[in-house]
């Protein structure tokens, strides 16, 4: 059996990643990596075992009792730590405001970038689409496809604000830049690496930025 096709999506928050991945990944038949939910399950168990996110040695000896398990079925997604469902917990606000605490430590990112890099080579469909941050320079460098999907501020602040109907346009905006400034001390999201393919969405429509992916994805293939 040949190795999986593996296709790395990289690109700041709102510019539509999960989304577009996972509709990519249908279509190509492949499987889907959420990386950032492994973060934000790290974010959720060390929130659960009542460990101080800030304290980055008790963070990294969390991962000790951190049983992880992802979905990548795209039809079928899920998340789980010790066996306990928490598809919807890592998406609570107190997640949002302590992940990129846990992301930050060198020993969380290097013990996830392993368990990605382990996920993509052993899936059994015949590619995986991985997407999150710093997915095309240092989990998957080598991908045959590597994809920066971006958008503009104002396009994103705009995709947001339509998925958090309940918060206002200030508070939508106010958060997305507060979340710019935290990954991008963490990795430069915003800027393509050499051999990878900007996908700029700011004018095209969900369906249009998925044909987009897709064609990129194709092209790398053939």
């Amino acid at each position: 059996m040949s190795a999986p096709v593996v296709v790395a999506i990289d690109g700041p928050a709102g510019s539509g990643k999960s989304s577009v991945s996972k509709a990519a990944a249908r279509q190509l038949g492949f499987a889907y990596l959420d990386t950032g939910a492994a973060y934000r399950a790290v974010a959720w168990h060390v929130l659960n075992q009542g460990v101080d996110p800030a304290v980055e040695q008790a963070v990294v000896e969390s991962l000790d009792e951190f049983g992880y398990v992802i979905s990548t079925d795209p039809d079928d997604y899920y998340v789980h730590v010790n066996e306990q469902d928490i598809t919807d917990a890592i998406r609570e606000t107190r997640i949002t405001d302590v992940v990129s605490k846990v992301a930050k430590v060198p020993v969380v990112r290097q013990y996830l970038s392993d368990l990605f890099r382990h996920i993509m080579a052993t899936t059994d469909k015949p590619g995986i689409i991985a997407e999150g941050r710093d997915i095309t320079t240092v989990v998957a460098p080598d991908a045959q496809a590597r994809i920066l999907l971006t958008a503009s501020e104002e396009a994103r602040m705009t995709r947001r604000s339509a998925e958090l109907p309940q918060h206002s346009q200030d508070q939508t905006a106010s958060a997305l830049r507060a979340r710019d400034a935290a990954d991008s001390r963490v990795s430069d999201f915003m800027t393509a690496a050499d051999g990878v393919v900007t996908v700029d969405s700011t004018d095209l429509d969900y369906a249009q930025t998925i044909d987009a992916v897709v064609g990129v994805i194709r092209s790398r293939m053939s």
